[in-house]
């Protein structure tokens, strides 16, 4: 049977920037949304006051202290219940921020993958999902639920370890701009009980 009452995580990436449009990696550097990235934080917004999610009065709200998320979370009419914490920052890429996939693989090699061969310079895969086990044991912490604004990276790890897999399983879980994720219980165990709607952005 079903958990009634643990505690649910929904997962809110941020809206589109220049960066992420161009497929840059956007670590630490603190770029803004664009127009369409804050009409989409609008349009989540809109979405997350009507049913059946009907303002989420009682969830705890933390979002990533860079503008891209702050943002987001603001315009989504949650910036007065949040609060920022550095753990929702997004993967330190080191030297290869802002770069894009296929300019790492010039440097890097052919068969680069984030997942499995990390960043140069930045921070390690350990580390970040070591950091995404401090989030999943806060979330777990206490019996409520809890909205989280931050970024690709760090959602897909959280994701992947709130499911007790490894950081590589991040590699499996596409994440949209402003797309709303709910990572939940089933049967007892930890869960995927939303992943990547973007139903408010058609």
């Amino acid at each position: 049977m079903d958990a009634p009452t643990r505690t649910r995580v929904l997962l809110v990436r941020h809206g589109e920037t220049a960066w992420s449009v161009r497929g840059r990696h956007t670590g630490r550097t603190d770029v803004p949304l664009l127009d369409r990235g804050r009409r989409m934080a609008e349009l989540l917004g809109e979405r997350l006051r009507r049913a059946p999610w009907d303002g989420l009065d009682g969830v705890e709200v933390r979002t990533s202290p860079l503008v891209r998320a702050s943002e987001t979370c603001e315009i989504a009419g949650f910036g007065d219940r949040a609060t920022p914490w550095d753990a929702l920052m997004e993967w330190d890429y080191g030297s290869y921020e802002g770069l894009t996939p296929e300019e790492i693989r010039e440097r890097a090699g052919a068969d680069w993958v984030i997942w499995r061969d990390g960043v140069a310079d930045g921070e390690s895969r350990a580390a970040m999902a070591e950091r995404a086990d401090t989030i999943v044991e806060w979330a777990r912490s206490a019996d409520r639920d809890v909205l989280l604004f931050a970024h690709g990276h760090l959602l897909r790890t959280l994701a992947a370890r709130w499911l007790g897999e490894s950081l590589e399983f991040g590699a499996r879980l596409r994440l949209a701009p402003a797309s709303l994720s709910v990572l939940g219980w089933a049967y007892g165990q930890p869960a995927v009980e939303r992943w990547n709607d973007t139903g408010h952005l058609d």
